[in-house]
């Protein structure tokens, strides 16, 4: 076809896709005009007018608003500066859905009440800096005037949610909940005895120190009883709860006695808050880390285990 063929408004509108209305709606508004008229009055368009309409349509649907693309078809604007900036405002826009599906969706999850809702919505919505300042308050009340443990410090660092720009709907979601359990007042109680505990037993070992985290010492010997089908209770755990209780004495220079063993009761029962091992989940989700491993199995093993030969 040559660039002198001429378009009724009715062909125009079979080759675009566009209704006779929308063009004459665009065409009253100067956005794209007629070639020129028949003698009977009826508009007639070139094929510059069809590739006009067919890039309106393009940025109607990329959501442009008509004044901004008359400029643009003006050329008052550039479509690259145009582009851009739309980019911008649809990358806030995708920010606020996915904040509102990660809000709806842990509501619908959890069977959450309005006032639940109110604080994930509220929580979600949060600035990075407000984000930081919650994030240091919930930190401060359990580390607080203990980092001076050198390894407390990296603790602290480890358990620190650092929310991507650019997160997924399962980040924001883990972040919503993340948030709302570091507000429980209950479990930074909790959080707050395991530093505590970790700071004394590490103090009363003096120059030997803990060298091993005793949850750590309690998986790996728990873990081949649990997979050989060892009961708690049985002679065959016996072994089990003397090798873990030998090297806890060991390491605080005590003797193995009831005192001692009700101790590491108290300590492994505060680990195995569910929340606790919750909010490692999420921390992970939120960092984009590999999952960790429970060690819930383990500690209940061992809390039955050692319970059951610990005089109450």
């Amino acid at each position: 076809m040559d660039g002198d063929t001429l378009y009724s408004i009715g062909e125009l509108a079979r080759r675009t896709g566009l209704t006779v209305k929308t063009i004459r709606f665009y065409s009253d508004r100067g956005i794209v005009t007629p070639t020129h008229r028949s003698p009977a009055g009826y508009r007639r368009y070139d094929t510059d007018a069809k590739a006009r309409l067919d890039l309106v349509r393009t940025l109607r649907q990329l959501g442009l608003d008509l004044p901004t693309i008359r400029r643009v078809m003006d050329r008052e604007l550039s479509l690259p500066e145009v582009a851009a900036a739309h980019a911008r405002a649809l990358a806030v826009e995708i920010r606020v859905l996915r904040l509102r599906q990660a809000v709806l969706t842990a509501a619908a999850r959890r069977g959450s009440t309005p006032e639940e809702m109110d604080l994930m919505h509220r929580l979600a919505n949060l600035s990075e800096d407000e984000r930081r300042r919650l994030v240091g308050d919930f930190l401060r009340s359990v580390f607080g005037g203990l980092d001076a443990d050198p390894e407390l410090a990296g603790v602290t660092r480890s358990m620190t949610p650092e929310l991507p720009e650019d997160p997924d709907p399962g980040q924001l979601e883990a972040w919503v909940e993340l948030a709302e359990l570091s507000q429980d007042p209950d479990f930074r109680a909790g959080m707050r005895r395991i530093a505590e505990d970790h700071v004394a037993d590490r103090a009363e070992g003096g120059t030997t120190g803990l060298r091993r985290d005793p949850v750590a010492e309690v998986r790996d010997r728990v873990g081949p009883a649990l997979a050989a089908g060892i009961h708690p209770g049985s002679p065959q755990a016996d072994p089990v709860v003397a090798a873990v209780m030998a090297q806890y004495a060991q390491a605080l220079g005590r003797p193995d006695d009831i005192g001692l063993r009700r101790r590491l009761l108290t300590r492994l029962e505060t680990v195995s808050d569910p929340r606790r091992e919750r909010y490692l989940q999420l921390l992970a989700v939120v960092n984009g880390w590999s999952a960790p491993q429970s060690p819930a199995p383990e500690c209940d093993w061992f809390i039955q285990a050692l319970g059951a030969r610990t005089p109450g």
